[in-house]
């Protein structure tokens, strides 16, 4: 309004009175302006009066005061370059340092550049910020040539913006040999070594990022000492590491330079301290911050959640509530995650809910929670509907960061999985281009596979992870997939090259973990040796360490060894809990050391402290049962302090089964029926009770109950190992290529364990039919024919190696331990319930199979 009245006042006198003299145009009058138009005006009165030239620098300093860059940029194209004049490309430069902008900042450079001028100091910071926002190197590096040949290359503000470029362009190797340059040189002050070792924590090497920041420290200059940034740098790096150690010195640092009160540094405190595990220590430095923020709540609930102190975050989360604290999206998040950790993914899905009647927008991290959740509970309707806001709100959008895109799906694959809903999860897995793939879609896929009973699909799918050059790498959790999946095939043959794997690529950061899973293979697919061999060799144990190797000389039969474990375990000061009682009991029961069985059982809650559980009760249900001490069993049953679930009742009527007991087998049969257990074993032991004791009508009911309630007997299958892999025999299967000659092989052997006083258990063929056709049956049970298979493929005096879906048929174990007589291989077969080594004679069972 004042610019408009002197402009008004002018005019007037001059056709008034006639002046000769035009309205006075000066610098103050220049800076009164507040519109583009206005400046406009006083531009256009210069050019008419000649005075262009003595006021086009103020012209160009109110054009970019008034927001119009291109009026300012298309006088200073024309202005005679001057070191001062600089000022107004850095302050247009400065102007594109924005989102859509960076490339014209670039080009403003270029264009200054080309036209004689000559950048300074502030120059060149601006621009390589913008290369670093754009993390444009090439044309970061080609501006780098522009400081040493203008001479700026020792001056340290340029430096540490060269430092800081390269480290956002993933140039991590430049960054530090510039920064070691500029050391050599003693060209830096504390802005290079904050710069750099934030260049390392951006790229996640906090090892590096704490050994700068001791450095630095140990420089002993007082003007090198830290400072608020450096102390917020450096702590997420001990928190990633865990290096409580180094934090606690950091906190010192704070503490003594006066750094503390700040409230970016007191939550990187809490942030660290919680992630270090010292939650305790933690809440005392969130109590003495005093003015907190919402990052410093969400820094203790976090905390809280991690370390598994879920009561304690809920408290503080309900605390954050009643003090009107405005709970963001990490709040939320941290509760969700903090419940879907602990496997209440129902609590999940409430709190979920109630996150969005509170009007907070989820975002990726709060989806992959809320899909953990689903997944722990099985809750596939809530993962779809998760799935379907997803597809909505955040996957495949314009501008979506694509590694939070993958985190998502990743997630998503985990969750339909997990729901055993296998093919959506594959769909998913297989939607993701090949380079759009990274080591945890993978990893969640083979798990999926393998944890939910798809080991072939998931060994297959880990043989096709190599073959997409060197696009991904497994990770010490693919591994560990691969080989649970072995263990389920007992593929001994590829479980050996995945261990040989281990060994040339250094697995050592999660080796305990990995080296769990080689226990459990090698246990699983019949070399107990060499699990042993693997658990003797491990530098740390922890208690999965101890378990596996007892579960697979369980297994194996090898009650006595397994007792040995367990006593050194003890020795070393390691409290058995219930699952390392219930493994032991196992051992007793699948070796026949029923006092030793007994006498552990009985001293479980006053030895221990351990209360027997129904899983205690059902191995000590089935140890009585196959020593044919059913009515114990029975009393045992009877004086539970609780309900007996369908695990007790199952052990149970598989030893009325071994002994032939069809009272009792009924009774439990009865007890299973009641608890609506759907388990098609309870009815197959049942049916084949009735078959043993020739009761068809009883065996016809029992298969009808079965067709009537949608209850499927899973066919018996076998599969052997051979050199190319693995060859699988259904009862009677005749299409293997070779059928032939391995039926051939088989009546040889059978007409030879005759003369040696073989004689086939009709009683185990569960048909109504005379007892010539029931020899017949049992000739083409499956595990014959895999016998007679592998003693085909393998080298003279190799083991062969079989496995069975169900528990291995009487006539067949007994046809096995002669036949062991006979050739030169030990017979290592693996049914649904433990080992069986057969050679010269004798099974490792002992009959207790």
């Amino acid at each position: 309004m004042l610019f408009r009245h002197m402009l008004l006042h002018h005019s007037r006198r001059f056709s008034s009175f006639a002046a000769i003299t035009p309205p006075l145009i000066t610098p103050t009058l220049l800076k009164q302006c507040s519109s583009v138009s206005q400046v406009n005006l006083i531009h256009q009165q210069t050019l008419v009066r000649g005075l262009i030239t003595h006021f086009s620098t103020n012209l160009i300093s109110t054009y970019i005061a008034v927001s119009s860059p291109s009026h300012a940029l298309s006088l200073l194209q024309n202005l005679t370059p001057s070191p001062s004049a600089v000022y107004f490309w850095n302050a247009l430069i400065r102007g594109s340092i924005q989102p859509g902008l960076l490339n014209h900042s670039l080009a403003l450079f270029r264009n200054m550049w080309r036209l004689g001028w000559t950048p300074d100091n502030y120059t060149f910071p601006l621009v390589f910020k913008a290369c670093g926002d754009l993390m444009c190197c090439r044309i970061g590096a080609s501006i780098h040539g522009v400081v040493f040949s203008t001479g700026f290359e020792s001056n340290v503000f340029v430096c540490n913006a060269m430092v800081a470029m390269y480290g956002r362009c993933g140039k991590l190797d430049y960054a530090r040999k510039l920064f070691d340059e500029m050391c050599e040189r003693r060209v830096y002050d504390l802005v290079s070594w904050n710069s750099i070792v934030a260049v390392y924590m951006q790229r996640g090497d906090c090892k590096n990022a704490l050994g700068l920041f001791d450095g630095m420290c140990k420089l002993g200059d007082i003007d090198m000492r830290p400072d608020v940034v450096s102390l917020v740098n450096v702590l997420p790096a001990c928190a990633s590491m865990g290096a409580w150690l180094h934090g606690k010195a950091v906190h010192g640092i704070a503490v003594r330079s006066g750094s503390f009160e700040d409230l970016f540094v007191g939550n990187a405190l809490v942030d660290m301290y919680a992630k270090c595990g010292m939650v305790d220590v933690a809440s005392k430095v969130f109590d003495r911050i005093k003015e907190k923020d919402v990052v410093s709540w969400n820094a203790m609930v976090n905390g809280y959640s991690q370390s598994g102190r879920f009561e304690d975050a809920l408290g503080l989360f309900e605390k954050m509530r009643e003090e009107n604290i405005e709970l963001n999206v990490v709040s939320w998040s941290a509760v969700i995650a903090g419940y879907a950790q602990r496997g209440l993914g129902c609590e999940t899905l409430d709190v979920f809910r109630e996150m969005q009647v509170c009007g907070s927008e989820p975002n990726e991290v709060t989806l992959v929670s809320l899909l953990s959740g689903c997944a722990s509970v099985g809750a596939l309707l809530h993962g779809k509907e998760t799935h379907c806001y997803a597809i909505k709100c955040m996957l495949n959008f314009e501008g979506s960061d694509l590694e939070d895109d993958l985190m998502v799906i990743n997630a998503l694959i985990d969750m339909y999985a997990k729901c055993k809903s296998i093919n959506a999860a594959r769909t998913m897995f297989d939607s993701l281009e090949p380079k759009g793939k990274d080591v945890v879609s993978w990893t969640v896929m083979i798990g999926g596979y393998a944890q939910h009973g798809e080991a072939n699909d998931a060994l297959e799918l880990f043989s096709w992870m190599f073959k997409q050059d060197g696009l991904v790498k497994p990770n010490s959790f693919t591994i560990s997939c691969a080989l649970i999946a072995c263990a389920r095939l007992a593929a001994l043959r590829l479980g050996r090259q995945i261990h040989a794997y281990i060994f040339r690529n250094h697995f050592d950061s999660a080796f305990l973990y990995v080296a769990n899973c080689l226990i459990d293979m090698y246990a699983k697919s019949g070399d107990i040796d060499v699990a042993r061999f693997v658990f003797d060799n491990l530098k740390q144990k922890n208690f999965v360490s101890w378990t596996s190797i007892m579960t697979g000389y369980g297994m194996h039969g090898r009650g006595e060894e397994a007792l040995e474990v367990f006593e050194e375990m003890r020795r070393l000061g390691l409290q058995p809990d219930g699952v390392t009682l219930l493994v032991v009991l196992y051992a007793c029961s699948h070796s026949g050391m029923i006092d030793h069985g007994i006498k552990l059982f009985n001293s479980m809650s006053k030895e221990f402290g351990v209360f027997p559980g129904q899983e205690h009760h059902a191995c000590m249900v089935d140890l009585l049962g196959r020593a044919g001490r059913l009515n114990e069993a029975m009393e045992l049953i009877e004086g539970m302090q609780m309900e007996p679930s369908s695990i007790v009742w199952v052990a149970l009527l598989s030893g009325c089964r071994i002994h032939a007991n069809v009272e009792l087998g009924e009774h439990a049969a009865k007890q299973l029926l009641e608890l609506n257990s759907e388990n098609d074993g309870s009815y197959t032991l049942l049916s084949n009770i009735y078959a043993n004791a020739r009761r068809w009508k009883d065996v016809a009911r029992v298969r009808s109950l079965m067709k009537n309630i949608g209850i499927r007997k899973r066919p018996g299958c076998s599969w052997v190992q051979g050199r190319k892999g693995t060859t699988t025999f259904y009862v009677a299967d005749k299409t293997h290529p070779q059928s032939k000659q391995i039926y051939e092989i088989l009546r040889v052997l059978i007409q030879r364990i005759k003369v040696l006083g073989y004689v086939p258990e009709t009683s185990f063929a569960l048909h109504d039919v005379d007892d010539e056709e029931k020899d017949d049956l049992l000739f083409e049970h499956s595990e014959k024919l895999a016998l007679a298979y592998g003693i085909l493929i393998s080298a003279p005096g190799a083991p062969i190696r079989i496995t069975k879906n169900l528990r291995v048929c009487g006539d067949c174990h007994n046809a096995i331990t002669y036949i062991s007589m006979i050739i030169d291989h030990e017979i290592i077969l693996r049914d649904s319930s433990r080992f069986h080594h057969f050679k010269k004679g004798s099974c490792s069972c002992r009959g207790y199979w």
